[in-house]
């Protein structure tokens, strides 16, 4: 197929298209540290031993295919340790990598990603809400499988979206157990036969709390085992570059397909809550500086103590002076306090938080 080569700072990446090739190769093939998050879902090797019936005697469409097939674990684990390092080779610097698995593989890609220098940040159990039961009876169903989220390296400075994931979660912190349905109804793409185009499509809802989590617009994001395009199809939606690479000419032509029907999102859309800690810093004297408060103005604390402005922006109270989070903490015989949470100033009769001025200053900068 032909690859469009698009500039990308001094290197040259082909962005949103699919690469048709062994992953290893092509990943080494591309330019070193280009990439801001990489998405793997490799195949889990699961050692099927002959059919699986469900109780009515029909046959159960399972993973049998031979790209999911290997002789041994040994040789299992050379591939892994392979694209790990090829993937690892092409991760900026503060880069991060995503690994779906089973119970089959996933503790084998987790030692191979510690030995090869990443370093891992959590393990996130997808706890599907409609697993396949399990027809035999023989063991507990397997209703989840395991991601594990490493940076390139300890100490490097990953993407994580944590006000946006806290508010996917109704304003609670993202846990590390994510209740998700598998594909099922209109998701699950089907090919020319009417059977499903891949038997371990993944549901879109997995992969929208990923990027959304950890990536930004205009993130590259590649998959080395890109199957019928999920990863490209909500990378797109969401403003993120794709990579996909797809050595099965037959996936290759249904992610295509799926591509070529998504529309990305306006700018506006793409927006999210952004982290307190990614705000621009605002000096609470700017607000003396630029008139927002006035010296000699009194700021009054919830139990209504009082402490009276001065020129630089320092307060001072009965007892204490200092800045509004030193006055706080001593007023409330505290080892700190949040000065922008804690005083209040007075307006038409009404109490105001302080906070109000600054977030007014930090919407200002943003424009």
């Amino acid at each position: 197929m032909t690859v469009t080569f698009t500039a990308q700072g001094q290197n040259m990446l082909p962005l949103d298209e699919i690469l048709d090739g062994d992953c290893i190769e092509v990943m080494n093939a591309l330019p070193e540290a280009s990439v801001d998050l990489i998405f793997a879902d490799p195949p889990y090797n699961l050692q099927l031993k002959g059919d699986l019936h469900r109780p009515d005697n029909s046959r159960v469409d399972a993973v049998d295919d031979a790209w999911d097939q290997f002789d041994s674990f040994k040789a299992y684990d050379q591939f892994t340790r392979a694209w790990l390092a090829a993937a690892r080779r092409l991760l900026k610097p503060n880069g991060a990598i995503w690994v779906i698995g089973s119970y089959h593989n996933i503790f084998r890609v987790g030692a191979t990603l510690q030995d090869q220098g990443y370093w891992i940040l959590n393990d996130v159990v997808w706890r599907k809400s409609n697993p396949m039961p399990n027809f035999r009876g023989k063991r507990l169903t397997n209703a989840h499988e395991t991601m594990i989220w490493a940076s390139k390296s300890e100490g490097a400075k990953y993407t994580f979206n944590y006000e946006a994931l806290k508010e996917l979660n109704e304003g609670t912190q993202m846990r590390s157990d994510w209740v998700l349905p598998i594909c099922s109804g209109h998701e699950r793409l089907k090919d020319e036969n009417g059977e499903k185009a891949h038997p371990t499509q993944k549901p879109e809802s997995l992969l929208h709390r990923i990027l959304v989590g950890t990536t930004n617009p205009g993130d590259i994001v590649l998959d080395p085992f890109f199957g019928t395009g999920t990863t490209g199809a909500v990378a797109k939606l969401l403003g993120r570059h794709y990579i996909g690479i797809e050595r099965e000419e037959a996936y290759r032509k249904v992610a295509a397909r799926r591509l070529g029907q998504v529309r990305p999102l306006d700018k506006a859309s793409l927006q999210t809550t952004a982290s307190k800690r990614a705000a621009p810093r605002v000096a609470f004297g700017q607000l003396v500086e630029r008139g927002l408060l006035r010296p000699g103005e009194v700021l009054v604390n919830p139990r209504g103590q009082a402490a009276k402005l001065r020129v630089d922006g320092s307060l001072v109270s009965a007892e204490h002076r200092g800045s509004i989070h030193q006055v706080g903490a001593a007023l409330e015989n505290a080892p700190s306090c949040n000065g922008w949470t804690y005083w209040q100033f007075r307006r038409d009769g009404q109490l105001i938080p302080i906070d109000v001025l600054r977030q007014q200053i930090r919407a200002e900068m943003g424009d």
